[in-house]
């Protein structure tokens, strides 16, 4: 099982920001943030503000996890080289359905933190819905830790 995190075309950059502005929507009704009713429009909102270029949006990296040959699935973080704190904030990190649970994932972070080293990044940060359970049984396994927790309660 090779990992390769390549940078994503303008074709899988169409269906990348397709599927992340219509998941990230889902992700947030789940979550209890936003109504079904204004999800997709302020998910368009937010990409549109964090990716104005799309594709080439500065110090956004875009990239393709790519298994033998076949795309499986994407990665976004930020990474700006110019503040003191080295840090990579992760935005999306997605696979297929049908790759989940193999390895890919794990493989995927050990990719990202070589890459990443290799940029001088120190730090690799990320978001994760509290629902997600099997992403943050991943990020456990990889030794990410909770920086910060939000809590809600519905009356």
């Amino acid at each position: 099982m090779t990992i390769e995190l390549i940078a994503m075309s303008a074709v899988h950059y169409e269906k990348f920001i397709s599927h992340s502005i219509d998941h990230f929507a889902n992700e947030k009704v789940k979550a209890g943030t936003w109504s079904q009713e204004e999800a997709l429009n302020k998910s368009k909102e937010t990409f549109e503000r964090l990716l104005p270029q799309g594709l080439n949006t500065n110090l956004h990296h875009l990239l393709s996890i790519v298994n033998e040959e076949k795309t499986i699935g994407w990665l976004w973080y930020f990474f700006d080289d110019s503040k003191l704190q080295k840090e990579a904030f992760i935005y999306e990190f997605y696979l297929d359905e049908e790759h989940r649970g193999k390895g890919y994932g794990k493989d995927s972070l050990i990719a990202l933190e070589k890459m990443s080293k290799e940029k001088g990044i120190e730090k690799i940060s990320l978001h994760v819905f509290a629902h997600n359970e099997r992403a943050i049984n991943l990020y456990k396994k990889m030794n990410y830790e909770p920086t910060d927790i939000s809590m809600s309660k519905k009356i």
